[in-house]
C-alpha cells in the first residue's frame, strides 16, 4: 500500500512538474519578442522544440504556424451603412477588397464591417418626406458598426447623406462623406463645372449640392424631363439589378445635354448608376461616386496615422 501511494504521489508530482515548466515556457515565449506565431496555442518557443526534437513537421502545421509580424501596424476596419440598394452595397465591398488586394498583394483583403439595413423601410421614408425617422433607422445601424469595430463610416448611398449629419452626431468616430470624397476627386481633374445626375432627391435638394459647392464647384442638373426619367431607372430597374439598352441610351442623352450646358464633368451621384455607365457613355470625363468613396475608404484604412 506504501509502494502505491509513493507511486501514484512521484505521478502527481511529475505531472505537476511538467505543468509548471509549460508554463514556463509559454510566459516565457511570450514576452520574450514582439513577434508571435499564429497558431491556436500561442507558445512559439515550445512549437519550435517540438520541431527540433521530433524532427519532422509537416506542411499544414508549417503553415498554420507561420510567422507573424506585429510590428505592422494593422488597417483601420471600414464600417458600411448599406442595403440602399443593396445592388451598390456589394459593389462596395467588392471594390474595397479589390483595391486593397492590389495595393497590399497575396491573400490581403478589407477589414470591413457592413450593416444592411432594409431599403424597403427606407424608400418609404423618402417618399413620405419622413427623413428625421430615416436619420434614426440610420442612426442606430450606424452605433451598431462602432460597436462591432468600425473605426470609419461609410454611408453607401448619396441620397442619405442627406441625414448625414445626423448619423455622424449618433457616433464617435469619423464619418467619410460621399460629396467630399467626389469634389476631391473633380478638383484634382483641374474642373470646376460639372452635371449631377441621380435621384430626384439628390439633385433637385440642396443638401448635396451645398457640399460639392462648397468645395469651389459649380454644378448643373439636367431639365425636369431628364431628371425624372434618371429617378425612375434608379429605383424601378437598378436597384433591382435591371439594367436595359434603353436606359443606357436615356443616360447618354441626358449627359450630351449637360454637356451642352457647359457641364465639363459628369457626377454620378446614385450609387447604383456605375451598373449601367461607365467613361464610353460619355464625351467627358465621368466620376463614379462609388469607386471614390471606396478609394478614399481604403486609403484612410492602409493608413491609419492619417486623419479622415
Amino acid at each position: 500500500m506504501c509502494r502505491y501511494r509513493g507511486w501514484v504521489d512521484a505521478v502527481t508530482f511529475g505531472a505537476l512538474a511538467l505543468g509548471v515548466l509549460l508554463l514556463v515556457v509559454f510566459v516565457w515565449s511570450s514576452s520574450a519578442s514582439r513577434r508571435r506565431w499564429d497558431n491556436p496555442l500561442g507558445a512559439p518557443a515550445l512549437l519550435e522544440g517540438f520541431r527540433w526534437t521530433f524532427g519532422r513537421w509537416d506542411a499544414s502545421t508549417e503553415c498554420s504556424a507561420r510567422l507573424v509580424d506585429v510590428t505592422t501596424i494593422a488597417p483601420r476596419v471600414i464600417g458600411m451603412l448599406g442595403g440602399m440598394s443593396w445592388e451598390s452595397s456589394a459593389q462596395y465591398y467588392r471594390l474595397a477588397n479589390e483595391l486593397v488586394r492590389e495595393r497590399r498583394g497575396g491573400l490581403h483583403s478589407a477589414r470591413v464591417v457592413l450593416a444592411s439595413v432594409d431599403f424597403a423601410d427606407v424608400e418609404a421614408l423618402q417618399v413620405a418626406g419622413r427623413w428625421d425617422e430615416a436619420a434614426r433607422l440610420l442612426a442606430e445601424a450606424a452605433k451598431g458598426l462602432e460597436a462591432a469595430g468600425a473605426e470609419m463610416l461609410l454611408i453607401c448611398t448619396n441620397t442619405m447623406h442627406k441625414v448625414a449629419d445626423q448619423v455622424q452626431a449618433s457616433v464617435k468616430i469619423p464619418l467619410l462623406h460621399l460629396g467630399d470624397a467626389t469634389a476631391q476627386a473633380v478638383t484634382r481633374a483641374g474642373l470646376g463645372t460639372v452635371g449631377l445626375l441621380g435621384t430626384a432627391f439628390t439633385m433637385e435638394q440642396d443638401f448635396y449640392r451645398d457640399r460639392l459647392t462648397s468645395h469651389g464647384l459649380w454644378v448643373l442638373i439636367p431639365p425636369p424631363q431628364d431628371r425624372a426619367e434618371v429617378h425612375r431607372i434608379i429605383y424601378d430597374e437598378l436597384c433591382l439589378g435591371v439594367v436595359r439598352e434603353e436606359s443606357r441610351q436615356a443616360y447618354r442623352d441626358a449627359i450630351v445635354r449637360l454637356v451642352r450646358a457647359g457641364a465639363e464633368g459628369i457626377i454620378l451621384g446614385c450609387t447604383e448608376i456605375e451598373l449601367l455607365i461607365s467613361d464610353a457613355d460619355s464625351p467627358v470625363p465621368v466620376f463614379p461616386t462609388t469607386r471614390l468613396h471606396v478609394e478614399a475608404a481604403v486609403n484612410a484604412s492602409l493608413n491609419p496615422s492619417a486623419s479622415t
